[in-house]
């Protein structure tokens, strides 16, 4: 799969698809673009071009722990260069859990590179805010203040980027600890921050801000809460709900395979959104 130099960092994309509309699909979590590859081939074999990459920090591509934007802000402007360069906008924006966020920010950031949002799997609350904060910050965090950037690397996590893309160790050895720890604690305060948003990283007045039209599949679990999802389809005007997932046990998260089996019936409802949503667009373009 092709890389590219975006924004200072090597980007794993893979493009689905030889020609229709464009799609840019994210998974959920840190998990590489393979995560979302079913989907997307569902998606491109109805006539679009699906766009999968793997998030700086996440998959093959590079792990750069720097900048002064949240993770989430960062990932939204690589996506958009990525397209750019790809000569891929606008196109339909869609995205799962931590790509939901990403999707939601590249819509207030960019606005006009954006047909439509395909969101599932929304994180909102405090919950999901307090969780996914140390999931993603503090346990790195506390393994830099107890053994330096080796005990970093040896960390699962960096391990594997370690191992898809050697050179991470190098960049990752080089930093500074005290930088590490730093630009993770301001990453970490993004999540702390949204514990009382509707989603995570973006308040009632921007969701309603977004005019596009939006697909949301809500979540069944504590940090993908179903009432999330349903109030980021009440607040965006464009937004519509459809719920999948039957009503979830009481636990933090349900394990991804229980959303691989109903991908399917998540591609049904993609794509009868987006043939609307075309249409939609080239009824405004007449």
């Amino acid at each position: 799969m092709p890389l590219a130099t975006v924004r200072g960092a090597a980007i794993h994309y893979l493009v689905v698809g030889e020609k229709g509309p464009w799609v840019s699909l994210s998974p959920g979590g840190r998990r590489p673009l393979e995560a979302v590859q079913p989907l997307g081939a569902s998606i491109a074999q109805a006539g679009y071009q699906v766009l999968l990459h793997d998030r700086r920090n996440c998959g093959a591509s590079d792990v750069v722990i720097d900048g002064d934007e949240s993770e989430y802000d960062i990932w939204a402007d690589d996506l958009h260069a990525l397209m750019s360069e790809l000569r891929a906008l606008p196109a339909h924006i869609g995205g799962a859990s931590s790509g939901c966020r990403m999707s939601i920010l590249f819509a207030l950031r960019h606005p006009e590179a954006v047909r439509s949002l395909l969101l599932w799997r929304v994180t909102g609350g405090r919950v999901a805010a307090e969780h996914l904060a140390r999931q993603y910050y503090t346990d790195f965090i506390e393994l830099a203040e107890r053994g330096g950037m080796a005990a970093v690397c040896d960390s699962e996590h960096f391990r594997e980027r370690i191992a898809e893309r050697p050179e991470n160790r190098a960049r990752l050895m080089a930093m500074d600890t005290r930088r590490f720890i730093s630009v993770m604690s301001h990453w970490r305060e993004y999540f702390i921050a949204g514990a009382d948003q509707p989603v995570i990283g973006a308040s009632e007045a921007e969701l309603r801000s977004i005019r596009v039209p939006a697909c949301i599949v809500p979540g069944n679990d504590r940090i993908h809460a179903r009432r999330a999802g349903e109030n980021v389809g009440g607040l965006m005007p464009g937004g519509e709900v459809h719920d999948i997932m039957p009503p979830g046990p009481d636990l933090d998260e349900i394990p991804f395979a229980e959303w691989e089996r109903r991908e399917g019936q998540l591609a049904e409802v993609f794509l009868d959104f987006l043939k609307r949503a075309d249409a939609t667009t080239q009824r405004t373009a007449a």
